[in-house]
């Protein structure tokens, strides 16, 4: 049987590795020691994989072909993508493990569940979504990964609740499998940022605060409710939340602990990192 034992939500602004310098100092030393404490708690957690949810920037997915979700199952993914994402990022490009059997078994299981995702079963490019977090957690890539990748840039968007249900669902997979014991689910993206508009540097942190206490309040579900035209008051980017969603909806009513929030227009966003440890012992830990 599996189990989720640590479960986190990250910004993934391309900014936190590839220009660092320039934010305010202490602000992009309290995200980068929020990181380090997070990769402190993987480390120790003994992970047999993540399954890392994130958006899609037009790197694999085009309007041709962009479904709402997307489960992957390679042996391997380029990150990042390409070298010019590689020299933008400041990550030296690696091949990072996939969990090629962990990705099949949730791909199945959430059509059993009635969710109809596509399956990336190929090579898939890893952008600043996957490619900052999972470098800065610092696992050495020695942590297998599942991506799963929900439209949150381009409308129309699954819907808040079908994303948290998304997360329920792949909460019960894990847990009913075999193929990897301990797991941590990582969603990346948000908080409010503009992206490519004019309001590009604006940050909202009264938005960013509704969202976090939420989360450390274990009711992240209350943030079901916000419609499509509420959050476009905080960005375009901050429809990213869904990935923090399928992540609560993974962890039910759980709380979250905040390790780091920053508003760094130099970053473009409202950066932060939460965390959640989850004592499989405690039936409440998991839904």
């Amino acid at each position: 049987m599996g189990s989720i034992v640590l479960a986190a939500c990250t910004s993934h602004s391309p900014g936190i590795t590839g220009f660092p310098e320039r934010a305010d100092p202490a602000a992009a030393g309290h995200v980068l020691g929020g990181f380090a404490e997070l990769a402190t708690g993987a480390a120790a957690s003994d992970l047999d994989a993540i399954v890392a949810v994130s958006s899609e920037h037009f790197t694999n997915l085009f309007l041709s072909n962009f479904p709402a979700f997307s489960v992957g199952s390679a042996r391997e993914y380029p990150l990042p993508a390409s070298d010019a994402f590689s020299r933008f990022l400041r990550i030296p490009r690696i091949q990072y493990p996939g969990h090629e059997r962990l990705g099949e078994v949730l791909y199945e299981g959430l059509l059993r569940r009635d969710f109809d995702p596509s399956l990336m079963a190929g090579a898939y490019g890893f952008d600043e979504g996957f490619s900052v977090p999972l470098t800065l957690l610092d696992t050495g890539a020695q942590v297998p990964v599942v991506p799963i990748v929900v439209n949150s840039v381009h409308p129309p968007y699954p819907s808040l609740r079908r994303c948290h249900a998304l997360g329920t669902a792949l909460a019960e997979i894990i847990s009913d499998q075999h193929v990897a014991e301990r797991v941590m689910v990582l969603g990346t993206g948000g908080l409010s940022h503009w992206v490519g508009l004019p309001g590009a540097g604006q940050i909202d942190p009264d938005f960013d605060r509704r969202v976090l206490d939420a989360f450390e309040q274990g009711r992240a579900d209350e943030l079901l409710d916000l419609t499509d035209e509420d959050i476009d008051r905080s960005g375009n980017g901050a429809h990213e939340i869904r990935s923090w969603l399928v992540v609560a909806g993974a962890t039910g009513a759980s709380p979250y602990r905040t390790l780091a929030y920053e508003a760094v227009p130099a970053w473009l966003t409202g950066t932060s990192i939460v965390r959640a440890d989850l004592d499989t012992a405690d039936p409440e830990g998991v839904r």
